[in-house]
């Protein structure tokens, strides 16, 4: 009698390594996809709306947490979606698109942070443009992710949990469509999102940076991650 186990198994394997394939490929459109939609919304992003369209359209159930930011993106003169960005990501703190703005603020060790996302970046033997923005900007860190190393750039997500999830939240209060992006970025990471921001301070697990060099006051937002 012909042993069907092996048969079995080696078809079990396949469909394994196929929906880990799946989730690989569709995790880097999401992240391709948030990279563009997060960025200023220079001609360059304009143009690439119908292609946002395209890379979410082969992978079901990704578009709806996109399609009211691209709609958003569509409407309107170029120059009123480009002062509409200014005045939510580039003004002020609350909407701060930078993951160790977060953790670190205004404090001296940021700069070392900042150069542990570079070292990220270098290892990956690619070079990284940073279009003369932080190591640690949020679309640079997706766009890494996306198109260099899934895992690096996973992890580096990983890491910043908190801040994606306190940028998530800031978004929501603000009715922003944007946060339904940030709440796509963290469906692909392990957990469960926090609920509200205390229960993004217990996920952070330490007080506020005490050490500003900055100017302005101390954000009481800001949530240190965890160090060993």
């Amino acid at each position: 009698m012909r042993d069907r186990t092996k048969p079995a198994g080696k078809k079990s394997g396949t469909k394994r390594e196929t929906a880990v394939r799946a989730a690989a490929a569709r995790d880097r459109a999401v992240y391709l996809a948030a990279s563009w939609c997060l960025s200023y919304p220079d001609d360059a992003v304009l143009e690439r709306l119908p292609l946002i369209r395209s890379v979410l359209a082969g992978h079901p159930g990704t578009v709806q947490d996109f399609e009211p930011v691209l709609t958003l993106l569509g409407s309107g003169r170029p120059l009123e979606v480009q002062a509409r960005y200014v005045q939510e990501f580039d003004l002020g703190k609350r909407h701060a698109l930078h993951l160790s703005y977060w953790t670190d603020g205004d404090t001296r060790r940021r700069g070392q942070v900042l150069g542990a996302f570079k070292q990220v970046y270098r290892r990956s033997e690619f070079l990284v443009d940073t279009h003369g923005e932080l190591p640690d900007y949020l679309p640079m860190v997706l766009e890494f992710a996306a198109c260099v190393d899934l895992d690096a750039g996973r992890e580096l997500l990983i890491k910043y949990r908190p801040s994606l999830e306190m940028l998530r939240l800031g978004l929501l209060d603000d009715k922003l469509p944007h946060s339904l992006i940030l709440r796509a970025i963290c469906d692909t990471l392990p957990g469960k999102s926090p609920a509200d921001q205390q229960a993004v301070m217990k996920m952070a697990g330490y007080g506020p940076p005490t050490e500003s060099v900055g100017l302005e006051p101390y954000d009481p937002r800001l949530l240190p991650l965890a160090r060993s």
